[in-house]
């Protein structure tokens, strides 16, 4: 039976999820190479190979609300600048003058409404990219204006994300991305969220050790035995969704078998973790309510859960606030799937908030560095958007940056295991089942890689 809403891929009986036992052995890498992660040969290969081939994020439709708003995007050594153009269309440029090759926008943000200037010899470009103006045009000799406009590139937009593709050649981002995954992520409405969120800072590890940290539950209990009190991690339960490039995984929110006030309690700790879900709360306690008894204590009926009442006071907290979610499941409404994007967008999402980790190589080449971008987003009302609204935050002394508790724990463990990657006898790490959606990355690496090396 065809499913009813996107989100009912998640039923077990609907015969799209797949479930661990599903997924048969040797169907993705589970044996990965150690070098990818130190090697500086491998990184300059990576860089031909993925960086210059693909879609990846530079930013949020909001940062560039103006004409002539622009801002600035770098990977693997090549600039590039994002513009709103008079026509209200975003544009994407390589950052340099067509005549000596300067450096036209130096910062990461500003507005060029009256086109771009460049400092040296006063070349100018339009917000279309076009040269305008030559210094002492008459005297300029053979230079011809049409054929010295800025370089473009690809640029689109998706969920409220700017999407830049530095490939010449680059095929549409919808076709990237696949008609399924956008059916599966219109209905969350990424576009209406609002950045709560938004931080920037070199992190002591390969790129891809970000990637993996959170393409994967089965270190939650080493790392964050705080969640075992809400978050189910049972492999049985986990279902998974893998496309050409991307995929989907979604344990439920949920502790089997614990009983009425243990759910309760775990639930009401969410905003600890999960700051998204305070606004939840007071809506979960009126729904809780009715079944708490004079000590305090907390019982059930059969066929109420703590679980139902999240999703119930979730989907009525955001649709009092103004967000329609009738395209959403109930599942959706509690449980945070975890996408990849390929290369480097993971996200977690459930309805009404996201929380999006982005990792880039060191602009300095060193493959043991790593830019990691953590931001979160929530669905806030148009009146509140703004005084909730957050700016990049560039950390430059490492530890200065006080991240939410389970981040935390992520950020100090991942530059521990790139030492331990460093090591040369380690040649490769072996990946259980648990961890298939980083052998389904991986293997997707391993094939841009070898299409690469076969041209």
């Amino acid at each position: 039976m065809p499913a009813t809403r996107p989100g009912e891929w998640l039923n077990a009986d609907s015969g799209i999820g797949l479930g661990l036992e599903d997924v048969a052995p040797g169907t993705f890498n589970m044996s990965i190479p150690t070098d990818r992660y130190t090697s500086r040969e491998y990184a300059e290969r990576e860089r031909e190979a993925i960086w210059m081939r693909v879609w990846q994020v530079a930013g949020r439709v909001d940062d560039l609300p103006k004409v002539g708003d622009w801002k600035r995007y770098e990977i693997a050594g090549q600039s590039y600048v994002v513009v709103r153009g008079k026509d209200e269309k975003l544009r994407g440029f390589v950052n340099a003058c067509r005549h000596r090759g300067n450096m036209l926008c130096t910062n990461n943000t500003g507005n060029a409404k009256r086109g771009f200037l460049c400092q040296y010899h006063l070349w100018s470009y339009d917000l279309e990219g076009r040269l305008r103006g030559v210094l002492r045009e008459s005297l300029s000799g053979q230079v011809d204006k049409g054929d010295n406009s800025l370089l473009e590139v690809s640029v689109d937009t998706f969920g409220g994300f700017v999407f830049l593709n530095p490939d010449p050649n680059a095929q549409p981002l919808r076709d990237y991305l696949g008609a399924e995954v956008i059916e599966l992520l219109e209905p969350y409405h990424l576009d209406q969220m609002t950045t709560v969120m938004d931080v920037r800072e070199p992190l002591d590890c390969n790129w891809k050790v970000v990637m993996d940290a959170f393409e994967e539950g089965y270190h939650i209990n080493g790392i964050h035995p705080q969640l075992l009190a809400v978050l189910n991690i049972d492999p049985a339960t986990t279902r998974y969704r893998f496309f050409t490039d991307h995929s989907v995984a979604v344990a439920p929110f949920e502790v089997q078998g614990a009983g009425a006030q243990k759910q309760v309690d775990g639930i009401m700790a969410l905003p600890e973790t999960f700051p998204g879900t305070a606004a939840v709360i007071p809506r979960f306690q009126e729904l809780v309510a009715p079944y708490q008894g004079g000590d305090g204590d907390i019982a059930f009926p059969e066929g109420v859960t703590a679980r139902g009442l999240l999703q119930q006071a979730t989907r009525d907290t955001l649709t009092a606030m103004g967000l329609d979610v009738s395209g959403l499941t109930d599942d959706q409404m509690s449980d945070n799937q975890g996408w990849v994007l390929f290369p480097n967008f993971f996200m977690t999402v459930r309805a009404g908030e996201c929380h999006i980790i982005m990792a880039v190589p060191h602009p300095d080449g060193d493959p043991n560095r790593c830019i990691w971008h953590v931001s979160s987003y929530m669905f806030l009302p148009p009146e509140h958007a703004a005084a909730f609204r957050a700016e990049l935050i560039e950390v430059e002394e490492p530890g200065s940056y006080k991240y939410f508790e389970a981040l935390h724990q992520d950020y100090v463990q991942m530059p521990r295991q790139q030492k331990g990657l460093r090591n040369n006898r380690l040649d490769h790490m072996s990946l259980v089942k648990e961890e298939v959606v980083i052998g389904h990355f991986h293997s997707v690496v391993d094939r841009y890689m070898t299409d690469a090396a076969a041209k």
